[in-house]
């Protein structure tokens, strides 16, 4: 069985404008590979179409999960089958508690007739919560809403933990937040690392990578990858910047 996220050639387009050209990566499972690149390298619009963003067109290429095509399922069905997105801005959703959202999406991946076990749920987020540094007053609130960048960065991550998916993206999981906020984050992160689960880390910066030491960093640029390596590349495009790639 192929056990990996794997894309290959892929194309897509937005208003008819192709941001992706020919991109391909296998993410297996049991690692962590970060893409690096600057603004408007497509490295978000990747994460949005492997989720299954409707604006975005895929023109070309394919994209299978486990060996299951990706791009045949619709969001939910992506959801299920085990992937997960942390977005760069997490949406706010009023009026639906983090306890109720979570219970639902946990007993949305339940088979049919089988019931969340309330008492055992409320313990495993709570423990969750506890590891984020978390107030569990959060349970009671509505999904992000009023909450700081950092709180919900937080949330996100307390989402995978309870989500357990096989494949999480992160993309700019480490935008907006302080020292203190990116250590609990990236600890939270680093305890879901398994044989069983693979990450792609999309970030700007390499100190989000001091902390969730990636196996493999690529580096995109105009809708591509450019240029693959181990975690010392970060240390080198941080040195040297983009140019250094691109003219290499």
């Amino acid at each position: 069985m192929n056990r990996s996220l794997s894309i290959h050639d892929l194309h897509v387009s937005v208003n008819g404008i192709e941001i992706i050209k020919g991109l391909t990566l296998d993410i297996p499972k049991g690692e962590v590979h970060a893409i690096m690149g600057p603004n408007g390298s497509g490295k978000s619009t990747l994460a949005k179409v492997l989720a299954g963003h409707e604006d975005y067109e895929v023109t070309g290429g394919q994209v299978t999960m486990d060996g299951e095509d990706l791009l045949a399922l619709e969001i939910d069905e992506r959801s299920r089958a085990g992937l997960f997105l942390a977005f760069q801005y997490p949406h706010e959703i009023p009026g639906v508690t983090n306890a109720n959202f979570l219970r639902a999406a946990r007993q949305a991946r339940l088979p049919k007739g089988e019931e969340i076990d309330a008492v055992a749920f409320y313990k495993e987020m709570y423990a969750k919560m506890d590891q984020l540094e978390m107030d569990r007053k959060f349970t009671g609130r509505a999904v992000n809403e009023g909450f700081s960048g950092g709180e919900k960065k937080r949330n996100e991550v307390l989402q995978m933990m309870m989500l357990e998916p096989s494949y999480a993206i992160l993309d700019e999981t480490d935008s907006g937040l302080d020292i203190d906020a990116l250590r609990i984050v990236a600890n939270g992160v680093n305890a879901m690392r398994s044989p069983d689960r693979g990450f792609l880390v999309i970030t700007h910066y390499q100190r989000l990578l001091d902390y969730i030491v990636p196996d493999k960093v690529h580096v995109m640029f105009d809708g591509r990858i450019i240029r693959s390596g181990k975690k010392e590349l970060a240390l080198e495009l941080e040195e040297k910047g983009y140019d250094w790639v691109k003219a290499a």
